[in-house]
């Protein structure tokens, strides 16, 4: 390639070190796609002409058929997928493929190449939430007036809806989805045309090739847009906060598939066996969600290092901009899609969640409204009754609903029997209706909001 400067080849670890095709290759339907507009444009702009411009998109089109049918090769001496497709254009339709690279460099090829890989590894992560969130939903709404206890310090603390929980993640899951639609729409600007690093003197038409690709508009200024990988870390920023909401999740299931919790049993197609213990079943898929959320969080990190005392304009380091990419993508996918499958086969053990919320006295915070609200007590004052409250409930081995109204009219006189209408986990519950709250209404009103949202 650059033979007319240099008298010898590299060494053989040069060769090794410098090539990215081993990774850089599954770009290869972006590579051609980034060809075919630039050769279309220099073709109208009568900068090749339209025969050569005409020969040359046949024999892309060739190219990418044989990558299609026969998948990339490693070449470490042609480096790059660009290089490589360059190369089998040349095999393909002679030395007029050498026309191909005119006004335009690897730097601003590669920036285009991989925002298109991006932009399309995006669209595949939003669809995937979007099927995990549709999951929880249709999860939500079955266990829209399912109790459980809801904690706080991992302690019993108030009763809720399964379906109140699992929609508490389908809050996240509209958050990851708002910041990967950010980074979308920050990336969809086009590099092709800033050439190295200075522009070009041919007289190129950088909105057409942006407008070919499904860009926005080209970028704005050529130092920049070589050398900015921005897009590659708000990928990987959305990812990794993603993956930590998908990793809070899978730990949830975790826990509740644990004997002590018994709150749910994940299906066959999402546990696993013991090579000793015949009894086991093991949450290895949400074990593994758990776990690929750190690689993610290390992919964004390498990145970052990479990036962080880089000059203008581009530099070699920035090759190693990819990996980390590709390898969070593919783990995010593998993390979304066995999150689906577990959300969507899960057995929850409701009888379990109840019992638990029942004996954990979870509607003391109750006791205490009724005081303020029915009693007009101060809540401090109110909160001092409940805790005695539940004092005695513990001592004499009953829940606090089972307490006679004797008993809790000697702890305050202005205790009546109105109070036993919020005891129960259910009169709570269902006087949770505050904005956001979980009471059953409340839950079937945000399941049709958000498959509103989503119409």
């Amino acid at each position: 390639m650059w033979g007319g400067r240099f008298a010898e080849g590299p060494a053989a670890v040069m060769r090794e070190i410098n090539a990215s095709i081993p990774f850089d290759k599954r770009m290869w339907r972006q590579d051609v796609r980034g060809s075919q507009a630039h050769v279309a444009m220099l073709g109208t702009q009568g900068i090749v002409s339209g025969e050569d411009a005409a020969t040359i998109a046949r024999g892309l089109d060739e190219v990418a058929a044989d990558f299609e049918r026969d998948g990339v090769p490693d070449d470490l001496a042609l480096e790059d997928i660009h290089m490589l497709t360059e190369a089998r254009l040349a095999e393909r339709i002679g030395p007029v493929a050498g026309r191909l690279h005119t006004a335009r460099s690897r730097n601003d090829q590669v920036a285009t190449d991989f925002r298109l890989w991006v932009r399309d590894a995006t669209d595949e992560v939003l669809a995937a939430i979007a099927a995990l969130q549709a999951a929880l939903l249709a999860r939500a709404e079955e266990h829209a007036a399912s109790v459980m206890p809801g904690f706080t310090h991992l302690q019993s603390a108030q009763p809720v809806t399964l379906g109140h929980h699992l929609m508490a993640y389908h809050e996240m899951l509209r958050r990851d989805a708002s910041r990967f639609g950010d980074a979308r729409r920050r990336l969809n600007e086009c590099p092709l045309g800033s050439a190295a690093l200075a522009g070009t003197g041919f007289p190129i038409d950088r909105d057409a090739t942006a407008r070919a690709l499904g860009f926005d508009r080209p970028t704005r200024n050529s130092l920049d847009a070589v050398s900015d990988r921005d897009f590659a870390l708000d990928y990987l920023q959305a990812a990794t906060q993603c993956a930590l909401h998908l990793s809070r999740l899978a730990e949830e299931f975790i826990l509740w598939a644990s004997q002590p919790f018994g709150f749910v049993a994940l299906s066959d197609a999402w546990s696993t066996g013991s090579s000793i213990m015949p009894q086991k079943r093991n949450p290895d898929a949400a074990e593994l969600v758990r776990g690929h959320a750190g690689r993610i969080v290390g992919a964004t990190v390498s990145l970052m290092v990479t990036m962080k005392g880089l000059p203008l304009a581009y530099s070699k380091d920035m090759q190693d901009d990819k990996p980390p990419v590709f390898e969070a993508h593919d783990l995010l996918g593998l993390c979304l899609a066995a999150m689906t499958g577990m959300v969507e086969t899960a057995t929850f053990r409701t009888d379990r969640m109840r019992a638990v919320a029942e004996a954990g006295y979870a509607t003391a915070t109750d006791l205490a409204d009724w005081l303020v609200r029915e009693a007009g007590v101060p809540f401090r004052e109110a909160h001092h009754i409940t805790g005695r409250a539940v004092k005695r409930a513990e001592d004499t081995g009953v829940k606090l609903d089972a307490l006679p109204l004797a008993a809790l009219t000697a702890i305050d006189s202005r205790i009546d029997a109105r109070v036993f209408d919020v005891l129960s986990v259910d009169a709570s519950v269902a006087s949770r209706t505050s904005h956001g709250g979980t009471a059953p209404a409340n839950v079937r009103a945000a399941v049709a909001a958000a498959r509103g949202e989503t119409t």
